[in-house]
């Protein structure tokens, strides 16, 4: 299984702790926020907003807490000024990490992303220098249990999925940013409960970690940069065998 399908599956798990601290809650309403402010606050045209708002209810955040968010990002309400910063870097073993942000404070969050990529022995790159190792998609991960295989294969792809992976536990669809939200439709139309669905990175290639020790170090930056709380997605060109990866991601 590669870094992504790894990666998610870890911040699945890491997303329910977050929620009892109300971290989650707070990244989600700034993803609103910010897609209001860049595309306006009508859903039926706005898109990414449409995909933030879903990815709230998601996780629970009251509908009064998601509309203030949306008028802020509109105007209507007073709010603080988000910026979008994407970092890119380097964990050991020369892994490559992506890191996108909302910040009110460019030059604070700079600082201590590079300071969390150095002392967990990583480093900070120059814009450009990992992120042509990735490519934007969405990816779509439905558990298996109770999911007929030929209905999901069929909704998914007459919507435009370009690939289902089976990953032993799960079905990860992959599709073009822009069929996205189409794909989701679909399978919620087909009655398909989905675990996930986002648009996220996923690398061209991956860099195996074959070692607990090497995982460990991986996983020690990824997490250190999922909990500051200017981060909102973190992506990463890992691959870590199962048996490996059980055992490190069960600590």
């Amino acid at each position: 299984m590669s870094g992504h399908s790894k990666w998610a599956t870890t911040k699945h798990q890491k997303a329910a702790k977050d929620k009892v601290r109300g971290k989650l809650f707070a990244k989600l309403i700034r993803q609103v926020e910010v897609a209001a402010r860049e595309g306006g606050g009508d859903m039926s045209a706005n898109a990414t907003l449409r995909t933030m708002v879903d990815k709230a209810r998601d996780a629970s955040v009251p509908l009064d807490t998601i509309e203030r968010a949306i008028k802020r990002g509109t105007g209507e309400l007073e709010g603080v000024h988000y910026e979008q910063v994407t970092y890119e870097g380097y964990a050991p073993n020369g892994v490559a990490v992506i890191a996108e942000c909302l910040t009110d404070n460019r030059n604070r969050t700079t600082s201590e992303v590079k300071n969390i990529f150095t002392r967990n022995g990583g480093s900070l790159a120059e814009p450009g220098a990992v992120a042509w190792q990735f490519h934007r998609k969405g990816m779509i991960i439905i558990d298996k249990p109770g999911v007929d295989e030929d209905e999901l294969m069929m909704a998914a792809l007459e919507a435009g999925a370009e690939d289902i992976a089976d990953q032993g536990d799960t079905f990860d669809i992959t599709t073009a940013p822009t069929d996205f939200i189409k794909v989701r439709d679909a399978l919620t139309e087909a009655g398909i409960a989905m675990a996930s669905a986002d648009l996220t990175m996923i690398a061209t290639t991956a860099v195996p970690l074959a070692t607990e020790a090497d995982a460990r170090k991986v996983l020690r930056v990824l997490d250190a940069l999922e909990d500051h709380d200017d981060v909102q997605n973190v992506y990463a060109n890992f691959d870590i065998p199962d048996e490996i990866f059980q055992a490190v991601s069960a600590e």
